[in-house]
C-alpha cells in the first residue's frame, strides 16, 4: 500500500513539474496568449477572479510540488537504499567537467544547464520575432525604427531575468527545500543560486542599460527616468530594483564574501527591497510567475527563525590544541577561522583559565540540520572518505553512524572504509579524538577502518598515529551550568510542514480575492454593455493604478505569513512543553584520554596524498564492488579527487568490466 502511494505521489510530482515547465515554454507563443486572455475574461466575473486564476496557474504548481514532495519524503522508507545498478544513469551523477572556474560538474548538471540555456534562447526568439512582426510605436516617445527595435530587444532581456528569478530562491531553501527530493545538500545547491543570480543580473543590466541608452539618444531620459506612471511598467521602480540587485551581486563576489562575510550577509538582505520594487516594476502578471519561489522562501525564513527560539545553552565544550572547538548541546567541532568562532574560542578559553567555581551559561540559538539523510552512504560496499582540515567534521558523524548500524540487521553497511585526512599541522590530528575507539580493536568489527594522515607543512619521521594522538591527547574541557530547559529541536515533521505550506497558500488566496473584491471591484455594466463580448467588457482594474494590485499582493502575503507564523509558534511551544528537559552536566574541567590505536594506520609528513595510487590500491582490494567517494575540504583537493574519480569511472564505462570497482563521487561542504 505504501509503495503504491509513493508511486502515485511520484507520478503526480512529475506531472506538476512537466506542466509548470510547459507553461514557461508556451507562454511566449500567440496560441497561449489567446487562450490565456480568454481564460482571464471568463474568470473576472467569478468569485475566483482574475487574480485567483493567475495564482492557481502561475504560482501554485511550485507550492503544490513542495506539499506533495514533503508527503512523499514522509512515506519514503528510512532504511538505506539498496546497491545501485551500474548503468549510464548512475554515471550521470559522477564528475564530467572538473575546472577551477566552474568547479565540479556532473553530466546531469551539464544537461540541465544546457536545457535551461535552450529555453532562454527559445523564449527570447519567440518574443522578439513576434515584436518585430508587429512593431508598434510608443506613444510617449518619438523613436526611429532602429531605436524602437532596440527598445524591444532591451525589453525582452528583462523576461530572461524574470525566468532566472523564478528559480533563484529555490536552491537556498533549507527547511522547505525541494532539492531534498533529489538528495542534494543545501551547500551543494547554493552554487545554482549563484549561477542564476549572476545570469539574472547580467540580463537585467542589459535590459536596464539598453533602455536608458534608447531614452538618452532620443532625448527622453529626463522625462522617462523618474516616471512613476499610473499603469504599465513603473520605470523608477525598475531602476531601484536594478541598482539594489547590482549592489547585492557585487558584495557577494568571492573577494568580498570571504573577507567581509558579515558585510555580504547584511547587504544581501536588500533582497526585500529588490523583490518589492520588482513587483512594482513588472506588475502582478509577471510577479505571479516568480512568486512560487518567493512564497516558499518567505515561509522557510520564518520557520527557521521560529526553530531557533527559544534559546538553549551549551552544556560543555572541548578545546583542541589546533584551536578547534567541540560543542556539546542538550539533545559538534567548530574551527576558529572567522570572527564569530574566534570570539567563541576566546570566551571558552577564558572560562578554562579562570578559577571560578561556577561556569557561566552561554546561550545559543540553533537551526537545522538541513540536507539529505546521512544514512544514504550505507548503500555502498566500500567508502573512501577524503577530508581536509575542518572538513573532517561530517566524516566523524558518518563513521559513528556506520559503527552504530552494525547492531541493526536491517541496515547494510560498507565492509571497508578508508579515511584520508590531509592537514597542515600535526596538532589537527586531535580532531580524531571522538573516533579513537573506532581506530582500535579492528578484529572485533564487522567492518574495517583504515586511516591515512598526511601532514603537509611538517617534516618528521618514524612516528605512528598512536604516538601523535597520545602526545596530543590533553584535550581541555569545560562544562557549563544550564539556564535553559529546552533541548535542541530539529526540523518539524514533514507532514507538519506540508500542512503549513498548504494552509498558508489557502490563507493567501482568501485574502487576495477578498481584498481585490473590496478595492478593485468589477465595474457594473450597462444593459447595452451586457451584450458585448467578454474581451470587450471594461473592468475597473484598468482604471485602477497598477501599484494598487501590487500592494494587495504584498498585503495578502504578509497577512497569510503572519497567520501561519502564529500557528507555528503555538504548535512549537506545545511541543516544547511536552519534551523532557535536558540533563545538566556536572561542573568542572576534564581531560580526554585516548585508548590504544592500531599500528596499521599511517601518518605521512611533508607531502600530499597521491590519489592515483590510493584509487589503484582500492581497485585491487575491492574488486567488483561499488565505492562511495566522499570529499570535504578545500576546492583544490575536491577537484584533484574528482579528476581521479572521473578517469577511473570513464575507464570502467569503456571496459564494462564487472570485476572492477565503480567509483561514485560525492562532494560535501561543511559550513557553520
Amino acid at each position: 500500500m505504501e509503495n503504491t502511494a509513493l508511486v502515485i505521489l511520484k507520478m503526480l510530482m512529475i506531472l506538476i513539474c512537466a506542466a509548470w515547465i510547459a507553461l514557461w515554454i508556451l507562454k511566449p507563443t500567440n496560441l497561449w496568449t489567446k487562450i490565456w486572455h480568454e481564460a482571464e475574461d471568463r474568470a473576472r466575473p467569478t468569485l475566483f477572479g482574475y487574480y485567483g486564476l493567475n495564482f492557481a496557474v502561475s504560482t501554485f504548481p511550485v507550492i503544490a510540488l513542495a506539499i506533495i514532495g514533503f508527503v512523499y519524503l514522509h512515506l519514503l522508507p528510512r532504511k538505506p537504499r539498496i546497491r545501485q545498478a551500474r548503468s549510464s544513469a548512475t554515471a550521470l551523477s559522477n564528475p564530467l567537467v572538473v575546472n577551477s572556474i566552474v568547479g565540479i560538474l556532473s553530466s546531469f548538471e551539464i544537461l540541465l544547464v544546457f536545457l535551461f540555456v535552450i529555453f532562454l534562447v527559445w523564449t527570447y526568439y519567440a518574443r522578439i520575432s513576434n515584436d518585430f512582426k508587429k512593431l508598434m510605436p510608443v506613444k510617449s516617445l518619438k523613436l526611429d525604427t532602429w531605436q524602437l527595435k532596440y527598445l524591444r530587444v532591451a525589453t525582452r532581456f528583462g523576461l530572461l531575468a524574470e525566468a532566472c528569478l523564478a528559480l533563484l530562491l529555490l536552491p537556498i531553501l533549507r527547511g522547505l527545500s525541494l532539492f531534498r527530493l533529489l538528495g542534494i545538500q543545501f551547500e551543494a545547491s547554493v552554487r545554482y543560486h549563484i549561477w542564476l543570480g549572476t545570469a539574472m543580473i547580467f540580463f537585467a543590466t542589459i535590459h536596464g542599460g539598453s533602455t536608458l541608452f534608447v531614452w538618452g539618444v532620443s532625448h527622453h531620459i529626463q522625462d522617462e527616468m523618474w516616471r512613476w506612471q499610473k499603469t504599465g511598467r513603473i520605470y523608477l521602480a525598475g531602476e531601484i530594483a536594478l541598482v539594489t540587485g547590482l549592489v547585492m551581486w557585487i558584495t557577494s563576489l568571492p573577494q568580498i564574501r570571504r573577507k567581509k562575510f558579515e558585510f555580504f550577509y547584511y547587504t544581501h538582505h536588500l533582497y526585500i527591497i529588490f523583490l518589492i520594487f520588482f513587483l512594482f516594476h513588472a506588475g502582478d502578471r509577471h510577479f505571479y510567475m516568480v512568486f512560487g519561489g518567493i512564497f516558499l522562501f518567505g515561509l522557510d525564513k520564518l520557520l527557521r527563525f521560529i526553530q531557533s527560539r527559544p534559546e538553549t545553552c551549551i552544556l560543555s565544550a572541548r578545546v583542541f590544541p589546533s584551536k578547534a572547538i567541540e560543542l556539546i548541546l542538550p539533545k559538534h567541532a567548530v574551527k576558529c577561522d572567522g570572527e564569530w568562532t574566534s570570539s567563541l574560542y576566546q570566551m571558552i578559553h577564558a572560562e578554562l583559565d579562570s578559577d571560578a567555581d561556577q561556569m557561566r551559561c552561554i546561550p545559543v540559538a540553533i537551526e537545522g540540520p538541513y540536507g539529505p539523510a546521512t544514512m544514504d552512504f550505507l548503500r555502498y560496499d566500500s567508502l573512501l572518505l577524503v577530508a581536509g582540515g575542518i572538513g573532517i567534521t561530517p566524516f566523524l558523524s558518518i563513521l559513528q553512524e556506520i559503527a552504530s548500524a552494525q547492531s541493526n540487521r536491517k541496515y547494510r553497511f560498507p565492509s571497508k572504509v578508508q579515511l584520508i585526512y590531509v592537514i597542515k599541522s600535526s596538532q589537527e590530528i586531535c580532531l580524531l579524538n571522538s573516533i579513537s575507539p573506532l581506530l582500535s580493536n579492528q578484529q572485533s568489527k564487522k567492518w574495517h577502518l583504515t586511516l591515512k594522515v598526511f601532514v603537509t607543512q611538517e617534516e618528521q619521521s618514524s612516528v605512528t598515529v598512536r604516538e601523535v594522538l597520545n602526545d596530543l591527547s590533553l584535550v581541555r574541557a569545560v562544562r557549563f551550568g544550564t539556564q535553559s530547559n529546552y533541548a535542541v529541536n530539529g526540523l518539524e515533521s514533514l507532514i507538519w510542514m506540508a500542512a503549513l505550506v498548504g494552509i498558508t497558500s489557502i490563507l493567501f488566496v482568501i485574502f487576495l480575492i477578498s481584498l481585490n473584491h473590496i478595492f478593485v471591484p468589477v465595474e457594473k455594466k450597462l444593459p447595452s454593455e451586457k451584450l458585448a463580448a467578454p474581451s470587450e467588457k471594461v473592468v475597473s482594474k484598468e482604471k485602477t493604478p497598477s501599484w494598487v494590485a501590487d500592494l494587495i499582493i504584498l498585503s495578502s502575503f504578509i497577512i497569510a505569513i503572519t497567520g501561519s507564523t502564529l500557528m507555528a509558534i503555538l504548535l512549537r511551544w506545545r511541543r516544547l512543553k511536552k519534551q523532557t528537559p535536558p540533563v545538566s552536566l556536572n561542573q568542572g574541567k576534564a581531560v580526554q584520554v585516548l585508548g590504544p590505536i592500531e599500528e596499521e594506520h599511517e601518518i605521512n609528513f611533508g607531502g600530499r596524498p597521491n590519489f592515483e595510487e590510493i584509487f589503484s590500491e582500492l581497485e585491487k582490494e575491492t574488486a567488483g564492488s561499488d565505492i562511495g567517494v566522499l570529499v570535504c575540504g578545500p576546492e583544490s583537493m575536491k577537484e584533484s579527487v574528482a579528476k581521479t574519480s572521473q578517469r577511473k569511472s570513464q575507464c570502467f564505462m569503456m571496459n564494462a568490466n564487472k570485476d572492477k570497482p565503480y567509483f561514485n563521487f560525492h562532494s560535501l561542504n561543511f559550513t557553520f
